[in-house]
């Protein structure tokens, strides 16, 4: 029979290698620290090109007991949800890389929480688990730009991953992240252009590429995913054909949009057809989680302890 030869892309740019946290080597107090980015291939074509770093999993805690989410993600943590320290150990337990506090009780509208108590909070969940850190505030602007320099100034040296940086809002993220040795995740509404320009202003102020993560916005299954895995895949097709601004490592916070939706947060009052409640919230996010790894993903961000599992399992697959 005749050998066919399989033809083979030859990519000349490359994803940027981003690290998170900081070992006692390095002035931090991490067990280990996380490097994500580094392919020269689009995702899990290893005959193609590098792969050099696994994509990672983060799960999602709150500094304060969730009002909004659904009652299947309080019920699989049970009572450590009222205890952020208790709770970011849990998720340490439960498999994850790294933890993301979101800071939800600093909004304006919520407790308004101070940043002097929001950094203290992050002190204590660097104090009780040895893992990366990403810190993300409430999303409003003024409070995130108080928050994140009081928790960018506690953590100093730990580098932690702030966010968000937006493009009306970053100066002063990006300033507290070059003062203290942070890493900056630059956000942007799903599209290629946006992205590139979050990254440039981000780049402009003087952070280095090396420290800054992409959050493209991302949607759930049936609410966006198919556009989101478009733009996604059409960012990495840039960087692997050396546009520099779009070779930044990809974050996707895939539980706050997976659970958000009416399929997973909704147990009652839906058609019969759907199924069992649970499972089907857990596929949702699953589903969704898997779909962004394919299309680029380096760092995914759960909510639910079993998809951390499945999606740990499937990375070890896809990484062979």
């Amino acid at each position: 029979m005749p050998t066919v030869e399989i033809p083979v892309e030859k990519n000349k740019g490359k994803v940027r290698e981003v690290t998170l946290g900081a070992t006692a080597a390095d002035g931090g107090t991490r067990a280990y620290t996380i490097t994500v980015g580094g392919e020269t291939a689009l995702p899990f074509l290893h005959f193609e090109g590098e792969i050099p770093h696994r994509p990672v999993v983060a799960v999602e805690i709150l500094d304060k007991r969730p009002t909004d989410w659904s009652p299947l993600l309080l019920q699989a943590w049970g009572d450590v949800v009222d205890d952020p320290v208790a709770w970011a150990k849990s998720a340490v337990d439960a498999g994850a890389d790294l933890i993301q506090i979101t800071l939800a009780s600093t909004h304006p509208d919520a407790d308004n929480t101070s940043p002097a108590d929001a950094a203290a909070l992050v002190k204590k969940v660097l104090e009780a688990v040895d893992v990366p850190l990403i810190v993300k505030g409430p999303g409003q602007p003024d409070k995130d730009n108080d928050v994140l320099v009081a928790v960018a100034e506690a953590a100093k040296g730990e580098r932690v991953a702030l966010g968000l940086c937006e493009d009306k809002n970053y100066r002063t993220i990006v300033a507290a992240a070059l003062a203290h040795g942070h890493v900056v995740i630059g956000s942007s509404p799903i599209d290629v252009n946006l992205a590139k320009q979050v990254n440039i202003l981000i780049s402009d102020v003087g952070l280095g590429l090396d420290r800054v993560l992409m959050d493209p916005t991302t949607g759930a299954l049936g609410y966006g995913l198919e556009y989101t895995y478009s733009v996604m895949e059409r960012l990495r097709l840039a960087a692997l054909m050396g546009d520099s601004m779009t070779q930044q490592p990809l974050i996707c916070f895939v539980g706050h949009e997976a659970w958000r939706a009416k399929e997973s947060k909704v147990g009652e009052g839906v058609p019969a057809a759907w199924g069992d409640w649970e499972q089907r919230a857990r596929t949702w996010e699953i589903v969704t989680a898997t779909s962004l790894l394919q299309s680029g993903a380096d760092i995914l961000v759960l909510r639910h302890p079993e998809s951390v599992k499945v999606i740990k399992r499937t990375i070890d697959k896809l990484m062979k």
